[in-house]
């Protein structure tokens, strides 16, 4: 009997014994982690000269510098996600800033910066150049931008904000819980939160399996917490009462018809009343009269006082047009310079003021993409100086399209008072094959595509006085542009009849002379309505024509039933 207890009692601690460690191993494998994990191993954190960014609610890879309690971010960030109109000169070590009316540089390493021609200073230098990274001072590019940000320490890290008006989803913690670093209660633990503690979600995750929900703490710090403990989620919109400045425009109350008029030399501004006198409701005229010529910034010029004089006698504006590539310049090595930049905005204004020109139209159409941020910055530079003078400033562009994307023409829209698009040259001389100068295709969606990044009432639609007849042999094929009275004698030389090709819309001609084919695109009354009736029905600014003289006059009271 005594056996049969003794070993009843040894089975019993026995079993006692597995049922304690299967409680154990249970246990350990679901209770809930108690580690902490630091947040220096957290944030990837090395020393206390660097800041962790933590931008809106993500954990940036890009590390900013804290020198001399300072705290400084590189350029790319500053431009990519706080202000785009911080602009680096590498060649001459300048960081410059444009507002609506002020160009404000700064030297690296300073503490001074320059408002025009004006010093004012700071108590720490503004730019700092290392290991060849530029990096500006935060509180420096917090006087022109929008943002907000606060400083945390252990390690150093920023939280800064800068997309406003947009509802974000936040709770706050229903009682005290863990902030963990995986959605798993056996993660480690970043941080103890307590109850009421505001806690942004961050719901592009959603609920990770269905326990865990992504949140940002309000000094930067992102996990997971249980569902339950960020319950009664709720949005809330974030406002700025940061004041930007605005940027006026200079606009018409009428709708702007511009004819451009090649001048080559200065007998030709002797027939300007003469082409004149040949059109109907022209409200604007742009002489092709300046060219840069050199990477100093140099002008050529051929205005002409009297030219000005006849066209205002006339009710009609001048607006020089100014082109980059008559003499084949490197607008790269010109724009990139801070000091070239001012030389040629500096001549251009002086130019304007001394033919009492109205406006100035930039024609700059041999910009690399490698030159797109240069080419901006002087525009920017160049709308403070036709802003303060009351210059009327136009840009030439080509028709949108990924490859041009870099002209930036939504930054165009604010900086200038029109943004004209070329609404022609669909094919040129060096295409592959034969076809229209402007088919309404293209002109629809050129329409289309600039007024989504432009507004209507700052856009220019140019349209085309000329066509392309095409010769087509066996080793390929090439082209000659001609005014659209040229080419309706040329059909008729050649005894050609044209039909009406309701694709393009155009009257469509073909030929056979000497072995060769002929094929054009006319442009003539018609067509031009079918290119008017797009353009207008998108309530834009106004149209453009492209050239003075090649038109029949008969165009003009087409053109004058859409833009009156």
């Amino acid at each position: 009997m005594k056996q049969k207890i003794r070993l009843a009692l040894i089975s019993i601690i026995l079993l006692l014994g597995i049922v304690i460690t299967a409680a154990i191993v249970v246990y350990n494998k679901f209770a809930p982690s108690k580690e902490v994990m630091d947040l220096y191993e957290y944030y990837k954190a090395t020393d206390n000269e660097e800041v962790v960014l933590v931008l809106q609610n993500s954990i940036y890879e890009q590390r900013g510098q804290i020198i001399d309690g300072q705290i400084y971010v590189d350029y790319d960030t500053v431009t990519t996600y706080f202000n785009k109109r911080f602009y680096w000169d590498n060649n001459e070590s300048l960081l410059v800033y444009t507002t609506p009316t002020e160009i404000i540089k700064a030297e690296v390493g300073s503490k001074d910066y320059y408002i025009n021609k004006s010093k004012k200073s700071m108590n720490y230098p503004i730019a700092k150049m290392e290991d060849g990274v530029v990096y500006i001072a935060l509180d420096y590019v917090k006087e022109f931008s929008d943002i907000e940000y606060t400083l945390y320490e252990n390690p150093n890290r920023i939280v800064v904000s800068y997309i406003w008006g947009e509802e974000f989803l936040y709770a706050d913690i229903k009682e005290a819980t863990q902030l963990r670093n995986e959605p798993t209660a056996k993660s480690p633990i970043l941080k103890q939160l307590k109850k009421g503690d505001h806690v942004e979600l961050i719901v592009d995750d959603g609920e990770i399996d269905g326990k865990f929900t992504r949140v940002m703490t309000e000094d930067g710090i992102i996990g997971y917490v249980k569902n339950s403990m960020a319950k009664n989620a709720y949005y809330e919109v974030i406002e700025s009462d940061f004041k930007a400045p605005e940027y006026t425009s200079i606009l018409k109350d009428y709708k702007v018809n511009l004819t451009f008029h090649q001048v080559t030399n200065q007998t030709a501004n002797g027939y300007v009343l003469e082409l004149l006198g040949n059109t109907k409701g022209v409200t604007t005229i742009s002489p092709t009269w300046f060219k840069v010529s050199s990477v100093e910034g140099d002008v050529e010029s051929l205005a002409s006082e009297t030219y000005v004089g006849r066209a205002h006698n006339y009710g009609v504006e001048v607006w020089a047009l100014v082109d980059d590539f008559t003499n084949g310049i490197d607008m790269k090595e010109l724009l990139a310079y801070t000091s070239r930049r001012e030389k040629l905005s500096n001549e251009l204004i002086a130019l304007a003021i001394k033919y009492n020109l109205d406006g100035l139209n930039l024609d700059f159409e041999k910009i690399p993409q490698a030159a797109g941020a240069d080419f901006i910055q002087f525009l920017r530079e160049m709308s403070v100086k036709c802003r303060n003078n009351s210059i009327i400033l136009s840009v030439d562009n080509y028709v949108p399209s990924a490859y041009t994307s870099y002209y930036d023409r939504a930054e165009q829209g604010v900086l200038v008072d029109y943004v004209v698009t070329m609404a022609y040259d669909e094919h040129i001389s060096s295409s592959d094959g034969s076809g229209s100068v402007a088919s309404i295709g293209f002109v629809e969606d050129a329409v289309t595509n600039v007024v989504k990044e432009v507004p209507a009432e700052k856009n220019i639609i140019a349209i085309p006085f000329y066509t392309r007849l095409w010769e087509e042999t066996a080793e390929g094929v090439t082209a000659k542009a001609y005014s659209m009275q040229q080419a309706q004698n040329i059909l008729d030389q050649n005894q050609a009849e044209a039909t009406w090709d309701d694709e393009t819309k155009q009257y469509y001609a073909e030929y056979e002379s000497g072995g060769k084919t002929y094929k054009i695109w006319l442009e003539e009354e018609e067509s031009l309505e079918e290119k008017l009736k797009v353009i207008m029905n998108n309530d834009v600014a106004g149209i453009a024509s492209w050239k003075l003289g090649l038109e029949k006059s008969s165009v003009w009271s087409t053109i004058l039933k859409y833009v009156n």
